[in-house]
């Protein structure tokens, strides 16, 4: 990689990670592990990853003056600088390359929340970039598909679906070599709290109308029609409807303010519009049936996500003034 030399100097602004701290973060992330953790290029490769969020969560924050790297970058620092790694610097673009790839392989679990009228679902938009996407990650080694889920929602959203969650009510797509299992969380009040646990990863959480998730395509990345750009949403939507079709609840019509689809958490960094919409505190019981869809894009794309933690912004409830509207003119 050329162009990326440490510096040996006195800190200045981008200065790369000195070797007192590269050789911390091998230690703590590569060296003291499990030895069977280190039998493969992709399991080191994940070590690696983890100690480049943490580098990028805690050293950068902390010291702004040290460069912020992307993973090739941060993986090929690891390597000239570990000792166990050095023999393998020259092959680290193929064990990047096949690290890469095997990521993409890894079966990956969440949830579509639904709200109480089954009308609109909970987005997440990554820290980087402007796409909206279901929340989800990657299943740990050994881990159970709902309880990936229940971990990752909770991360990305800061909502505990554990007592919402039904083990037979999911849909299931391929996408290449990778398996995507999202559960079907539906009846959540939308005066619910969300906010991410992670800091980094999550820029803005929302309600969207599934109606307004329409696609032009079915591609992994489309957008939609109002101009939506959507990340492994869209091949759900056609599976999604249908079982919302025979359980959805009988759910008396309001007005159209009930069912705008609104922002409920935004990062500072966030500056992405969204429209405010009043609380709708009907009760309505989950229902939990399977549906497996038999269909889905072979297309593989990288997710924008990243860990980290962050803070809850203040949400204004419009109720109140809706009320009073509707009153005026009833009146």
């Amino acid at each position: 990689m050329s162009g990326l030399h440490r510096s040996s100097s006195a800190p200045l602004k981008n200065a790369l990670p000195p070797q007192e701290l590269l050789d911390d973060l091998c230690s703590r992330f590569v060296l003291n592990v499990p030895k069977e953790d280190r039998q493969t290029f992709e399991r080191i490769l994940f070590l690696v990853e983890y100690a480049h969020w943490f580098y990028e969560d805690n050293t950068v924050e902390k010291n702004p003056s040290l460069k912020s790297l992307t993973l090739k970058e941060f993986t090929t620092l690891m390597f000239n600088n570990c000792e166990v790694l050095k023999p393998y610097v020259p092959h680290i673009d193929d064990i990047f390359k096949d690290f890469t790839s095997y990521k993409f392989q890894v079966p990956v679990t969440g949830a579509i929340i639904l709200d109480q009228t089954y009308e609109r679902c909970i987005l997440v938009k990554g820290w980087k970039g402007s796409s909206w996407s279901f929340p989800r990650g990657k299943k740990n080694k050994d881990e159970d598909d709902h309880t990936c889920a229940i971990r990752e929602v909770l991360e990305e959203t800061g909502f505990d679906v554990s007592k919402l969650l039904a083990k037979d009510a999911y849909i299931e797509l391929m996408f290449g070599k990778q398996r995507v299992r999202l559960y079907i969380i539906a009846g959540v009040s939308d005066g619910a709290s969300f906010a991410p646990l992670t800091k980094k990863e999550i820029s803005e959480i929302a309600w969207h109308r599934l109606d307004d998730l329409q696609p032009a395509s079915d591609e992994v990345i489309s957008r939609s029609v109002t101009g939506l750009k959507l990340y492994m949403v869209t091949p759900f939507l056609k599976s999604l409807k249908s079982w919302i079709s025979k359980h959805a609840p009988h759910v008396a019509s309001k007005s159209d303010a009930f069912h705008r689809g609104f922002s409920v958490w935004k990062s500072k960094n966030s500056s992405s519009g969204s429209s405010s919409a009043l609380v709708d505190n009907q009760h309505t019981k989950l229902v939990s049936n399977p549906i497996v869809a038999d269909t889905g894009p072979s297309d593989n794309r990288v997710a924008e996500t990243g860990p980290g933690k962050s803070f809850r912004n203040f949400r204004f409830d419009s109720r109140l003034i809706i009320q009073a509207m509707e009153s005026g003119f009833s009146a």
